[in-house]
């Protein structure tokens, strides 16, 4: 079965810089699950998955606009050192997470006083250029509850 619309995949992945330094993988743990098709994937890994099928490993470049976008400077906030969570001490350069109209975010301390702290809400990859190499390890069709939630259930996917 290949890759496509309303088709769960599951797929493993390591992250590489421009210059092939490890950024993130998977490698030893459960393979992610997604729905294909439903926005619950990077675009440019999206598209680069569909037509693949089990058992394919393939390696691919995503631009920051087919990635995480590019960085804005303007995405500098000034919060509460109390509202940063995940370490009882900041320094500059720390990733914490805060809460959002949005929901949870991941944020880098740029700057940390006293009371307040200036936190870069970019995307950590913002602005890089990304090589990924995947491998699919399964293809199946989604559910009719899969579809009806947006996202895959089971190993590497979503739990209730």
């Amino acid at each position: 079965m290949q890759v496509a619309d309303n088709t769960v995949v599951q797929f493993n992945y390591t992250l590489k810089s421009e210059d092939g330094q490890v950024l993130d993988t998977n490698a030893g743990n459960t393979p992610l699950a997604y729905l294909h098709g439903h926005n619950g994937m990077m675009e440019g890994l999206e598209k680069a998955l569909t037509g693949k099928e089990e058992g394919e490993s393939f390696s691919v470049t995503l631009t920051p606009e087919e990635g995480y976008g590019e960085r804005k400077d303007d995405m500098i906030q000034r919060v509460p050192v109390k509202h940063l969570q995940g370490a009882k001490k900041w320094k500059a350069g720390m990733m914490a997470t805060v809460h959002t109209e949005q929901g949870e975010r991941q944020v880098t301390v740029a700057k940390v006083g006293k009371f307040m702290a200036d936190v870069d809400m970019n995307h950590p990859l913002a602005g890089l250029t990304l090589n990924f190499d995947l491998e699919v390890v399964s293809v199946r069709a989604a559910t009719e509850e899969e579809l009806a939630h947006g996202h895959a259930h089971g190993e590497g996917g979503h739990h209730h």
